[in-house]
């Protein structure tokens, strides 16, 4: 077994075919604060569905120009809270900014998560892409692909060697010192997300699996083909905004990231991604009522 398929990654990839997790905020909140009770609820409804991960965006600072806030807190601390509400389900992260964080707080805290939850933290990252963010943190917005692959490096480093040498624009280790506690498999499974600034042959060399966008189904076969070139059997995971339609026989209609459709349409549709390779789809959770939603997608995903 790869050292990156920890119980997380397990739950994403395994054998069971098209796996299927949902992003927070659960409720339609954008701007404002979520209610952290009520979401904790519905992540856990979400387990008991049948769903097999919640995933948090890392969105450091609120652009209000950009349209949305992600899901408001800290993913770090929001994914601890989520583990602690929660049994088995996985713990995402869609995606960490690498280049906006020091190398070596991420392996800490991805370490520690993934320890505190019985390893099932799968960690998206990225290079991230709300430009007033890389003046905030004195970070130039052109260096972004060569400091994501130094933080990657980084990161599988420390995981993986003891009182480590390495060094790099964040700073130096001499062999010195160590980081503790070490991730459950020995490395956390790292999805690369989107391009990231980087060539798909390196994507697939140092990604445990690739999470992208939606994409139409004559783009995604393209896609997914160039993906098995590069990285075998590597998993292929994306987002599919699914806004379910009141008649169940609607057709679908394109919306940002997905469609709106009615829960026929979108039966055959997820089977087609299934036949394709896809491996695990995020999908969205819309409208006021976000129990019946996810009971609604779930029921969809039962039928796939």
């Amino acid at each position: 077994m790869a050292e990156y398929r920890n119980a997380g990654y397990e739950r994403l990839f395994g054998e069971r075919g098209l796996s299927v997790g949902v992003g927070f905020p659960l409720t339609d909140s954008r701007e404002s604060r979520p209610d952290p009770d009520r979401e904790m609820a519905l992540a856990a409804k979400a387990e008991a569905l049948g769903f097999d991960a919640v995933w948090a965006r890392d969105v450091p600072l609120y652009w209000p120009r950009f349209g949305d806030a992600g899901q408001t807190f800290d993913p770090w601390t929001w994914l601890g809270y989520a583990a602690a509400h929660t049994d088995d389900i996985a713990l995402g992260t869609a995606s960490v900014v690498l280049p906006l964080r020091h190398p070596l707080h991420v392996a800490k805290q991805a370490a520690s998560l993934d320890r505190l939850s019985d390893g099932r933290l799968v960690m998206g990252v990225a290079t991230g892409d709300r430009d007033p963010e890389f003046e905030a943190f004195d970070i130039d917005r052109e260096e972004r692909d060569a400091r994501f692959r130094e933080a990657v490096a980084t990161l599988r480093t420390v995981w993986r060697e003891e009182f480590p040498e390495a060094d790099g624009s964040w700073g130096e280790l001499d062999g010195e010192l160590d980081l503790v506690p070490t991730p459950t498999a020995g490395t956390v499974p790292l999805l690369p997300t989107g391009r990231a600034r980087q060539s798909l042959e390196w994507l697939g060399e140092h990604g445990d699996g690739w999470l992208f966008y939606h994409l139409p189904e004559s783009t995604l076969d393209a896609y997914l083909d160039d993906w098995r070139e590069v990285a075998g059997d590597k998993p292929y995971a994306m987002v599919v905004r699914t806004e379910l339609a009141d008649d169940p026989e609607a057709d679908p209609e394109p919306v940002h990231q997905g469609y709106r459709a009615g829960t026929a349409w979108f039966v055959d549709y997820l089977r087609r991604l299934e036949t394709r390779g896809v491996d695990h789809v995020l999908v969205s959770v819309d409208g006021d009522d976000p129990e019946r939603a996810l009971e609604r997608i779930s029921d969809v995903f039962d039928r796939v």
